[in-house]
């Protein structure tokens, strides 16, 4: 009984000792949930007027909210004297496997980071790059990148290696440079052939006239003479006008009598045996 009561008494001397740490953690507990909500819509603001990405505010803010009451709990379980040592070290544990085994999704993440915060390209834009993924960009996630192909078919392609290859994004600009490659015969007057080809891009009124279409000399091929076209065109009508000047200059060709190279292989036999 004297133990029982001893034991009581010892309880009731450190209740009383803590009890002015306890009211001290209780408010301190709704003075950070307090400044915690608000830092919160401060983040909030801060991030809608700098135009950062509703996906990435939206996930950067769950973590930081998450981190500072996990911090605002171990403060106030150790100002009442309940030992954190052990708790913290469990927290970074997980945190520990946690990290190794969503490697992948980390780097993804932390491409999606990189690619939102730094726009090498947005959602509406064509891309290519350098790891083989190419499309119109229809979505741009934490940890993906939705892209729709030339054929139709949906693309997820991972930020982590998306956000190291070499991107090629043509809808960054404006205007767009269409380049044809033709071959004609060695006996074509060149001069010629340019005048034709001209008339056709400049008469053209979807192919910008400054800067100027220009034919050059590109090489001189086995079987021909290989002329480069170049026009500019505005980006959103670029492929139309490629494709549909594409075929006016074969024709055009065709009616200046131009001749394209004789591809026909020939044979020719020496030193024939006499009959």
């Amino acid at each position: 009984m004297n133990k029982l009561q001893l034991s009581a008494d010892k309880f009731t001397v450190q209740f009383i000792d803590r009890l002015p740490n306890f009211f001290l953690a209780v408010f301190l507990l709704l003075a950070g949930i307090w400044l915690i909500k608000r830092f919160v819509r401060f983040l909030h603001r801060r991030f809608h007027k700098n135009s950062i990405d509703i996906s990435l505010s939206e996930f950067l803010i769950s973590i930081i909210n998450v981190v500072l009451y996990v911090v605002l709990v171990i403060a106030c379980a150790s100002m009442i004297g309940i030992p954190t040592s052990s708790f913290v070290a469990v927290v970074g544990a997980a945190g520990l496997a946690v990290g190794l085994a969503l490697q992948g999704s980390l780097s993804n993440f932390a491409g999606g980071v990189l690619i939102l915060l730094f726009k090498p390209f947005r959602v509406g834009h064509n891309i290519s790059s350098s790891n083989n993924v190419s499309g119109l960009v229809l979505k741009i996630d934490i940890l993906y990148t939705t892209l729709k192909a030339g054929n139709g078919t949906t693309i997820y392609a991972p930020n982590g290696p998306l956000a190291n290859a070499v991107i090629n994004n043509v809808s960054d600009n404006e205007t767009r440079q269409a380049e044809y490659k033709l071959n004609v015969a060695y006996d074509t007057n060149i001069d010629h052939a340019r005048k034709a080809i001209l008339a056709i891009l400049e008469n053209d009124e979807l192919v910008l006239k400054d800067p100027k279409p220009a034919v050059l000399v590109g090489s001189l091929g086995e079987t021909g003479i290989v002329l480069i076209v170049r026009a500019w065109i505005d980006n959103t009508n670029f492929w139309p006008v490629y494709y549909s000047n594409y075929q006016k200059l074969i024709e055009v060709l065709d009616r200046s009598d131009i001749k394209l190279p004789n591809t026909t292989p020939q044979i020719t036999l020496l030193n024939q045996p006499s009959q």
